[in-house]
């Protein structure tokens, strides 16, 4: 039977019906990615030149800035959505109804690796490891910002326009919506609870239940969630509560590998997907930070698109259990 279930993080609603999975046309596959041009590719080892001059690199060898010998590169985003000099734009006549501003902050690009492989599933996981570390180092580099976003597109059904992994960061002078909402969850849910921590208690609960529990290891814990918007969307939570991702401690990034290894067995390819680090928005009293990951199996259609309401026709229980085996 389909049911309404509420994400206990962000309070969004989704219906979660298995039996559409079943209807024509409806199979959740994929295919493998295809293979990288390495002329056309821009974040290839020896291409520095085709990006803006490095930010930040990891450099086994002492090599110079924009020359091979990097292990993670960071450079500005060529295109970048945001600008730290970004002029206020001119004042509307009905300030009432139309209003706008300034598009400031910073847009960063993380080269995942040197390799040229589409998914971070790819990499060894000392590889994705270091990649995550610089994703964290990059984020302490902004304290100014109100919200820090660092995601990374799969694929081009992902968002993808450049085949080659690479994460991207954004530095908001803002706090988005949805992570507003979730902050005044934390702090409710820590009011009615006398300090407890809603992250915390979640996974607490989960781990005991095991229904939705995918794998555990030292740092993390890899699940399934109850409010799953997407067929097999997954969550990386930590063992031990920090509100924000670029402080000290562990990152997750063993368990991330593993779960992106379980989803490419699963479907016997690497699906497209999103993921992000979901951190403490500045000034947030009760939070804690997470890994979002959401295979795109199935387009987004007039249901969520009109309503905010998702459909998800792969019960997170089930994805649990398949990924558990995979």
């Amino acid at each position: 039977m389909a049911e309404v279930r509420v994400d206990p993080l962000s309070g969004l609603k989704t219906i979660v019906a298995s039996d559409r999975a079943a209807r024509p046309g409806a199979g959740l596959t994929t295919t493998p990615a295809e293979a990288i041009d390495p002329e056309s590719d821009p974040f290839l080892e020896g291409h520095e030149d085709r990006t803006p001059p490095e930010l930040a690199a990891v450099r086994a060898d002492g090599s110079a800035p924009d020359t091979p010998g990097w292990r993670v590169r960071v450079v500005p985003n060529l295109y970048p959505a945001l600008d730290p000099d970004s002029p206020e734009p001119a004042p509307q006549p009905n300030r009432d109804l139309f209003s706008a501003t300034a598009a400031r902050g910073a847009h960063e690009v993380v080269v995942n690796a040197p390799d040229p492989v589409s998914s971070l599933a790819d990499l060894e996981p000392e590889k994705v490891a270091l990649a995550v570390d610089v994703w964290r180092d990059r984020m302490r580099a902004h304290p100014e910002a109100a919200y820090l976003h660092l995601l990374v597109n799969e694929r081009r059904e992902g968002g993808a326009s450049l085949p080659h992994t690479h994460a991207q960061l954004y530095a908001l002078d803002f706090v988005p919506a949805p992570i507003a909402r979730e902050r005044e969850r934390f702090g409710a849910y820590a009011t009615r609870t006398m300090g407890g921590n809603l992250l915390a208690d979640l996974v607490q609960d989960e781990v005991r239940r095991r229904e939705r529990v995918v794998a555990i290891d030292d740092e993390a814990v890899l699940l399934a969630p109850y409010g799953a918007r997407l067929p097999y969307q997954l969550m990386i939570a930590p063992r031990r509560v920090r509100a924000r991702f670029e402080d000290d401690g562990p990152t997750g990034a063993a368990l991330l590998h593993d779960a992106l290894l379980r989803l490419r067995r699963r479907f016997g390819a690497s699906p497209p997907l999103n993921l992000w680090v979901r951190t403490a928005p500045r000034g947030a009293e009760h939070f804690s930070w997470r890994i979002d990951v959401v295979p795109r199996l199935t387009p987004l259609a007039g249901l969520e698109l009109g309503t905010g309401v998702h459909l998800n026709v792969a019960a997170p229980e089930q994805a649990a259990e398949e990924l558990r085996s995979a």
